[in-house]
């Protein structure tokens, strides 16, 4: 692969980045309606195709949080057109790395010295390069380590990548007005978190330690005083990545048991230590020969305030989202509903997240559940579609939801998908049992 001698990290650099790429974009839908214009039923397909290639193009060579947020688009496969999904999902763990010479310069800027001088061997070619970081091989004492080295720049273009891409997501999501901003807050918070790698080596340990008991699933060692600000070191793991091995011919006893082995991981940060990895992509999860589930990534970890926890799990209980009184009571304490909505406004968006919640806790419902069920992925695709397509839902605004939707959604949809992946049936009872001691009430369905 291609590699990078260097990265733009000033605002004009960057802005002028993404200046050429709407160029190209332009001269895409030029090409597009000229063919369009001799064959009228030509669709959008080659259109997006286009327009994902440029895009993604520009976004790899800036790197950061523009090609991060490209990553989280593409987590949700019902949001984008195919074409835009399939491109924006290598930001997972497939961008052009540095080239050795910037790893070396980088690498000395950010620890005080080259890497030869801190360890036994250091691979000078990256195994790994995604939006953030890139992974290097070394040893030292004897120990195999995995180097992540974090791109220059980034952490200091966070708020204009965010601006860049701003315009965008307030067209695509209907954001209205200045109570918008605490979305965007919120994504900044958790992209600056992310490039806090002292702050990912502290949240590393402290899950790997408290989920260290749930069968099958394994993490890496952390070494602080080999890492720093911009540096992580390590042990280095063995296993293809969840994507890689979701191809593979496994044993729907493997998937079983490596599907349990995720829900078991993310119920218990959830609710046991109310703190989640947020990120889950299939870059972040590797499958061991002896298959097992590795969990390598913790730079992104959302903790769950009570005032969020309490009503959204509630949600989860037949009883209350089938209670007229309480979904509402529940729907105002989450600020999906608002107090300056009309009655039209309230009936319209009890109706809607009365069908989404009915669908996204399916799975909660059952003593076992089958994640590659396709009626259940065609009723969400047939959901999604209903309201992309709804004109009343684009004349009403957009801002509708606690800011702590934005990274727990993101978590389940992400933790649905990889399952689905591994055709995983799950055992959820032992979560309903776990719900009913935290006190919710029983889950009438069982």
């Amino acid at each position: 692969m291609k590699t990078l001698d260097k990265i733009p990290t000033s605002k004009i650099g960057r802005t002028s980045e993404m200046v050429k790429t709407g160029a190209k974009i332009g001269v895409n839908y030029i090409k597009y309606y000229s063919k369009k214009a001799v064959n009228p039923t030509m669709d959008r397909s080659s259109l997006d195709e286009d327009n994902a290639t440029d895009i993604y193009d520009g976004l790899k060579s800036l790197k950061g949080s523009a090609l991060k947020v490209a990553q989280m688009l593409s987590m949700d496969k019902s949001l984008l057109p195919g074409a835009y999904v399939e491109k924006f999902s290598l930001a997972q763990f497939s961008v052009p790395p540095l080239s050795a010479p910037l790893v070396r310069k980088t690498f000395k800027r950010y620890q005080g010295a080259f890497p030869e001088e801190i360890y036994d061997t250091f691979s000078k070619d990256s195994v790994n390069a995604a939006s953030i970081g890139q992974v290097h091989r070394a040893t030292k004492d004897g120990k195999e380590l995995a180097i992540k080295i974090q791109y220059p720049g980034v952490a200091e273009s966070i708020g204009s990548d965010l601006a860049m891409v701003k315009p965008i997501a307030i067209k695509m999501f209907n954001l209205k007005g200045e109570d918008s901003k605490r979305y965007f807050s919120e994504v900044e918070d958790k992209l600056t978190e992310e490039t806090d790698y002292e702050l990912e080596v502290k949240h590393s340990i402290k899950i790997t330690e408290a989920c260290s008991h749930i069968p099958n699933l394994k993490f890496p060692k952390y070494y602080p005083e080999l890492s720093s600000k911009r540096i992580i070191t390590m042990d280095w793991m063995t296993g293809q990545h969840l994507s890689e091995f979701a191809k593979t011919d496994f044993t729907q006893e493997t998937g079983n048991k490596l599907g349990q082995t995720l829900w078991d991981f993310y119920m218990f940060q959830m609710h046991g230590i109310k703190a989640v990895h947020a990120d889950p992509h299939p870059g972040n999860f590797l499958i061991s020969k002896e298959e097992e589930l590795i969990a390598i990534d913790f730079g992104c970890i959302k903790e769950i305030v009570d005032e969020f926890y309490q009503p959204y799990f509630e949600l989860a209980v037949p009883e209350n989202i089938n209670n007229p009184k309480i979904f509402k009571e529940k729907l105002f304490q989450l600020e999906i509903l608002r107090k300056d909505d009309n009655d039209r406004e309230v009936a319209y968006f009890s109706t809607l997240f009365h069908e989404m919640l009915s669908l996204f806790t399916k799975p909660f419902k059952e003593k076992t559940f089958d994640f590659a069920d396709a009626a259940f992925w065609d009723e969400i695709s047939s959901l999604s579609e209903k309201y992309s397509n709804d004109k009343e839902l684009r004349k009403m605004n957009g801002n509708r939801g606690s800011k702590h939707f934005l990274y727990i959604n993101r978590t389940f949809f992400g933790l649905y998908n990889l399952l689905h992946d591994l055709k995983a049936k799950v055992n959820t009872y032992e979560y309903v049992k776990y719900l009913e001691e935290k006190g919710f009430k029983n889950h009438s369905a069982l």
